[in-house]
Formats: structure tokens, sequence, C-alpha cells
């Protein structure tokens, strides 16, 4: 990557958004996520699925928080970085389905420059997915360091 292009603590603005790409959501990856991470019968099973409130198979809402930082990654890694001090909300809209093709976008809420390190400066993000039909799937606010320019 070009150093020139690396985003860095001044070049994020409040109410600039970033698209963040899109990420097809399939059945077996869904399966494959639970069976690890969140093995409840909808998230496993058709039939369980189907007579769920949900009405079919769905993501664990995990599974879905993780499609969402993967696809933040390649902002992320293209940004001076320096870690998170954590996430303040993480809401969950509508269920993903297998099928769902989920497009991302980070909205920054707020830039503030750090009182006690002048390297660097925080910047809170919305980070949501949306669903192939428009829908809000899934929204999370959180805070990021990133460095100031030297």
């Amino acid at each position: 990557m070009n150093p020139a292009d690396v985003l860095f603590f001044e070049d994020f603005a409040v109410g600039q958004s970033f698209e963040l790409g899109t990420h097809a959501v399939t059945k077996d990856e869904i399966i494959d996520f639970a069976k690890k991470w969140d093995p409840q019968p909808f998230h496993l099973d058709d039939a369980a699925g189907e007579e769920s409130p949900f009405g079919g198979l769905i993501a664990s809402g995990w599974h879905t928080v993780s499609a969402l930082m993967s696809l933040c990654a390649g902002l992320l890694n293209r940004s001076a970085g320096m870690g998170s001090p954590g996430v303040d909300e993480v809401r969950w809209w509508q269920p993903v389905r297998p099928g769902d093709a989920l497009t991302g976008r980070t909205t920054v809420l707020e830039v503030k420059a750090s009182q006690s390190k002048a390297d660097r400066g925080t910047v809170l993000l919305l980070s949501e997915l949306f669903n192939q039909d428009g829908k809000r799937v899934l929204s999370m606010k959180g805070a990021a360091f990133f460095a100031r320019r030297r």
C-alpha cells in the first residue's frame, strides 16, 4: 500500500461514510459457525429453524458481527489504526438467512483528539450491515484509536 493512501486520525470527519463491500452468506457457513461458536438448534438445522420463532435457519448474531468485522478489516487495514477500547452497542435488527447478501457501511459519528496522548485520537463509528432488500440487519457503535500524522 502506498503510504500516502493510509488514513490517519485527521482524515476522519463527522458524517463521513465508508462503503465496506458485500458478503454472501451461505447455509454451510451458518452451520459451520454455529457448530463451533453458537450451537443453538435454529442455527444448525433446517427443521429446528422452521419450528423456531424465526421460521427457518438463521445465522448466529455473532456470525453476523464477524461478517461485519471482516468487511471492516478492509478499511482498518488501510488506516493507521491503533486498536479499540471497545464496542458500546450491538443491535440485531433482522435475522440473517442463507443466501442473504450483506453490504457494510461505516459512518463517522465523532472525532476526538486525545488529551493525554498527542500521537492519537479516537473516532466513534457506526457500522451497519444491510441485506439485499436494503433492510438493516445489524448495527454496531464502537470507538477506534487512530494515529495522528507526525
